[in-house]
């Protein structure tokens, strides 16, 4: 896992325990049928590289591990680090692959809660609320609402209306709460949206009725 617009390390996890010279050796890192970084006998190539590639990777060889840098939604996915060996003598032959798979991360807002309606709340009238989160990835699980008097809590778990920007790629998610005004006081209701891969959850600041 890695943060948007950070760095990712892959590396290769190659113990080299026969001591191979670098100069002996082909190395490249791939992206489904895209080429990531290539080590040609020691030296970089940069002919065979996908373009959105150019100019975001370093190579430490001491490490056997690429450097990605400005990692974006588009950089997901599946990677592999291969090593082969080319020497006069013999042909290629592969003798290390590394893979990993790639998910990127981008915070959400603090949830945020807005009231729709205007004026005076009623006793016998409605409460209508929305909550709001923006600028995340992936894409979440859930939003609950959470409606609190003293110690009991009830939660509703509403319709979470999600878009994607086309550019950034990153979710907003809004949900909306309508329900009676509460008659006992004070109640303070609360948004609550869970996030995937384990990334915990966030809450909104109450609003106090």
């Amino acid at each position: 896992k890695a943060f948007l617009h950070h760095s990712v390390h892959l590396s290769c996890y190659f113990p080299n325990s026969q001591k191979i010279d670098v100069k002996n050796l082909i190395i490249f890192w791939q992206k489904d049928s895209k080429v990531v970084h290539e080590v040609y006998h020691g030296q970089e190539k940069h002919e065979n590289l996908s373009p959105e590639y150019i100019n975001r990777t370093k190579v430490d060889m001491a490490k056997w591990t690429l450097q990605l840098l400005n990692a974006g939604v588009e950089d997901e996915g599946h990677y592999k680090c291969i090593i082969m060996t080319k020497t006069p003598e013999q042909p290629k032959t592969v003798i290390h692959q590394s893979d990993w798979s790639l998910h990127i991360i981008a915070n959400y807002s603090q949830p945020e809660i807005a009231e729709l309606h205007s004026g005076e709340l009623k006793s016998n009238g409605y409460l209508n609320l929305t909550c709001s989160s923006s600028g995340g990835y992936p894409e979440p699980k859930e939003m609950t609402w959470l409606i609190s008097h003293e110690n009991i809590t009830h939660r509703s778990t509403a319709h979470m209306d999600v878009s994607q920007d086309a550019v950034t790629k990153l979710y907003n998610v809004t949900s909306k709460l309508n329900i009676p005004v509460p008659t006992r006081r004070p109640t303070n209701i609360s948004c609550l949206l869970r996030l995937r891969e384990q990334l915990g959850s966030l809450v909104s600041v109450p609003l106090g009725i």
